[in-house]
């Protein structure tokens, strides 16, 4: 069993001499992101927090006394470009690629990792197989859905309507959806109306009307970025007030001032364990921790996270940690064989284990659903993890 540390002990373990480290060649790790395009809110979000990150691994030791340098590509959010970067990091044979970002650029890399590199998506859509060289960042979507659809069904909400895009992020979640309302605890749950839409249209007000002529007890609305503020502009628009679900990708600061003259009244996430949660949601010890760690580290830069930051910050620390365990100039084999018997390593998303959950480390036992705040401007804890609401 491999044990790994903490976030908060990955911060003061010295593992080489910080001299030494600034003399050595530094350990290059591609991190393809979306800087550019509809991406970009999360992309910049994700390199802000590599910035930081690469501060406090290099301040830690580096890389066995290598410093180490994350080398930024711009996939522009286009999946076509994702793969013309691919191709051209694959030449330099890296042990370990970050990113994609989206689900889409995510997917269309995917087939080319067959033997190797490493890729750590960031974007939790996706579902590696067991064993491969793909890894995922976050709490999977199946995981999110099964959370938000028992938080609503123990609050008596079983009438759902679901809101999704045609593109590859919204055909997954549907799917997603469909199964979790297969598990026996949901035989009372059902879909009572459902819209598709374009994720370029502008308007979806008549999809919305004919939705809300089923009555809905609350909605799942589970698209990102512009899609989203459509979604949510036509629900203020036609009257529609029901609890609104929406997609933890949504969950940046800027997304929600950006929206914030139309967002519904009850407006839900479904999300890992990162967020400042009350006294009575208990977390492990070791993962409060690593969370006091990286919100201070944030205040002292400055910089307010949400989920931008959190997607990146455990694959970029769990990766250092690979890297330091199988050597700087491990090749990929060595890379993925170290990861996949990680257990115990301690994040701000939860405690993970790829032995349990392989490729991703985390199951539903580490989503918590929040209620966004319009006047805290903040993201408030309801539940318990896995979806059980606090006043239960």
């Amino acid at each position: 069993m491999i044990k790994a540390v903490s976030a908060a002990v990955l911060a003061v373990v010295t593992l080489g001499c910080w001299s030494g480290a600034h003399a050595q060649a530094p350990v290059s790790v591609p991190a393809i992101l979306p800087l550019s395009g509809a991406g970009a809110f999360l992309g910049k979000e994700e390199q802000e927090a590599m910035r930081l990150g690469e501060a406090l691994i290099n301040a830690s030791g580096g890389i066995n006394g290598r410093p180490v340098k994350f080398e930024y590509y711009d996939d522009q959010s286009k999946p076509q470009v994702a793969v013309q970067l691919l191709q051209q990091i694959l030449a330099t044979k890296p042990p370990v690629i970050l990113g994609a970002a989206t689900v889409a650029n995510c997917s269309a890399m995917m087939p080319l990792m067959t033997g190797g590199p490493v890729m750590y998506c960031l974007s939790p859509t996706i579902k590696p197989e067991a064993g491969s060289y793909v890894f995922t960042s976050n709490v999977s979507t199946d995981d999110a859905d099964r959370a938000i659809i028992r938080y609503f069904r123990m609050r008596g909400m079983t009438r759902i309507g679901l809101v999704t895009a045609t593109d590859a992020m919204g055909q997954m979640a549907e799917r997603s959806i469909e199964e979790a309302l297969k598990l026996p605890e949901n035989a009372d749950v059902k879909i009572v109306g459902k819209v598709n839409f374009d994720p370029t249209d502008i308007n979806i007000t008549a999809q919305l009307i004919s939705l809300k002529a089923t009555k809905p007890d609350a909605l799942l609305a589970w698209n990102t970025g512009a899609p989203i503020g459509t979604v949510m502009r036509g629900l203020l628009d036609t009257g529609f007030e029901v609890p609104v679900a929406t997609n933890y990708g949504n969950m940046t600061y800027a997304q929600m001032k950006a929206y914030e003259a139309f967002l519904p009244k009850e407006l839900y996430f479904s999300s890992a364990e990162w967020l400042p949660h009350p006294k009575s949601v208990s977390l492990n010890p070791e993962v409060e921790t690593a969370q006091r760690a990286f919100f201070e580290r944030f205040a002292a830069a400055n910089i307010k996270p949400d989920v931008g930051h959190t997607m990146v910050w455990d694959p970029m620390m769990i990766v250092a940690s690979a890297l330091r365990a199988a050597g700087p100039d491990a090749k990929a084999e060595a890379v993925r064989d170290h990861l996949i018997k990680v257990q115990g390593y301690y994040g701000v998303n939860g405690a993970y284990d790829f032995k349990a959950v392989p490729q991703r480390g985390l199951s539903d036992e580490n989503v918590v659903i929040s209620r966004w705040n319009a006047s805290a401007k903040t993201w408030d804890v309801v539940s318990r993890p896995t979806g059980i609401p606090l006043e239960q």
